[in-house]
């Protein structure tokens, strides 16, 4: 016999830690499952030396602050322990060690039946709360056959990891410049290959880049400016946090490349556009300082002074003025290869009918196609802020709503019967 709940969370990040928190004030019946820990990717999912990416002041639900220095940037056990002593305190139904392995609409039945590697499971609605960080994407430029150590950020844990000789990190945003950064300061040689990206101050004029996006409303953008749904973000919270400068990184030694692109022969080829992705960055840098002293201006804020700093350009290093096209493998003595390339979704388990032809959700905030299901803690979900940690706690309140009000609708004229 399957075991019964109104609501099927899966996932127990922090995405299914805060639908649980909302569906609990609105006294709906749920189970979040989780196949590995509270907060799993947090732990087993990053590098040893990963920080939150914005200080505790900010990235926390609002029920319970961080155990640390308001503008401190928390390390990545204590995120995930944030999580664990969160759920206690709400008295969350969370379940560990439990995979789902598939859900489908009960035929003739409002009812979902989820199997489980603990029974089988009905239920009336299911919030897919597993989040962007499914399935790590590594571009098969490479082959195997090349005899070079190639892994996924996801999989990175410190140097000592790698085999001997020099990196090559593909990806130019907080996670690639932040194991850039930590690679080139064990020893290695490392080549850093960059993309397009957006290059925010870590702080300005005593405020921190989360509190300027705040009152920017840069957060509640609903949606990304055209062709910029996967722009990086280059910011770091590592050693206190501070601004990603790549001229700086150069200057310790990194060399920068563009795209990676291609492999044959033992080589590795950039695309010819590292020029043009460093000074879209730094024209990024500089829009984003305009708009907040225009903010400040005509606010009035009693804020420090910009100062000369701020707007400092680094001369070009070499590797700027002039970028290389190719790298041979063997004469560099590359070892390794970092992927920080993202990841996709995978939400092969949930069989019902609301992704598109790659495979996307669709959903309108959340809400999916089929009745009775939704997404959390997707990128863009409903605002530029929705895969954050205080974003997607906002994002659950919506979706418990939601449910509440679909619970309303099916309740209507069972008190006659």
């Amino acid at each position: 016999m399957s075991e019964r709940t109104e609501v099927l969370v899966v996932g127990a990040g922090q995405a299914g830690i805060a639908m649980s928190e909302h569906l609990t004030a609105q006294g709906i019946d749920h189970l979040v499952l989780e196949r590995g820990r509270i907060a799993e990717r947090w732990r087993s999912g990053r590098w040893d030396s990963l920080v939150a990416n914005g200080p505790a002041w900010h990235d926390r639900f609002p029920s319970m602050s961080m155990d640390a220095e308001p503008d401190a940037f928390v390390p990545k056990e204590q995120v995930a322990d944030y999580f664990v002593d969160y759920a206690s305190m709400l008295g969350a139904p969370v379940r560990t060690g439990v995979e789902v392995t598939s859900v489908t609409k009960v035929h003739g039945s409002p009812q979902f039946l989820a199997e489980t590697s603990a029974g089988p499971i009905e239920c009336r609605f299911v919030v897919a709360a597993t989040g962007p960080f499914q399935t790590p994407v590594v571009p098969s430029l490479i082959p195997a056959t090349a005899g070079l150590c190639q892994l996924h950020s996801a999989d990175y844990r410190n140097p000592g990891q790698l085999p001997p000789g020099g990196v090559l990190v593909v990806g130019g945003g907080a996670s690639g410049a932040q194991i850039a950064a930590e690679l080139r300061e064990s020893g290695r040689e490392v080549w850093l290959s960059l993309s397009a990206h957006d290059r925010p101050p870590r702080r300005y004029r005593g405020r921190d880049n989360v509190w300027w996006l705040g009152v920017l409303g840069k957060w509640d953008r609903t949606t990304p400016a055209e062709g910029a749904e996967h722009v990086t973000f280059a910011v770091s919270g590592a050693k206190g946090g501070h601004t990603v400068d790549f001229r700086e990184l150069a200057a310790t030694g990194v060399t920068l490349v563009g795209r990676t692109e291609s492999f044959g022969d033992g080589v590795i080829g950039f695309a010819p556009d590292l020029v043009e992705n460093i000074a879209c960055g730094d024209a990024d840098y500089r829009a984003f300082l305009d708009e907040a002293d225009a903010y400040v201006e005509s606010n009035g804020l009693d804020l420090p002074p910009a100062l000369p700093e701020d707007r400092r350009v680094l001369p070009d290093p070499p590797c700027l003025t002039d970028p290389l096209s190719s790298l041979d493998v063997a004469a560099a003595g590359i070892g390794a290869v970092v992927w920080a390339t993202g990841y996709r979704t995978d939400y092969g388990w949930l069989k019902v009918d609301s992704f598109d032809a790659a495979g996307r959700p669709r959903h309108q905030r959340g809400v999916a196609d089929e009745p009775g299901v939704y997404f959390l803690g997707l990128p863009w979900l409903s605002r530029r802020g929705s895969s954050f940690i205080w974003g997607v706690w906002h994002d659950a309140k919506y979706l418990a709503d939601q449910i509440e009000i679909q619970r309303t609708y099916l309740a209507y004229g069972s008190e006659a019967r």
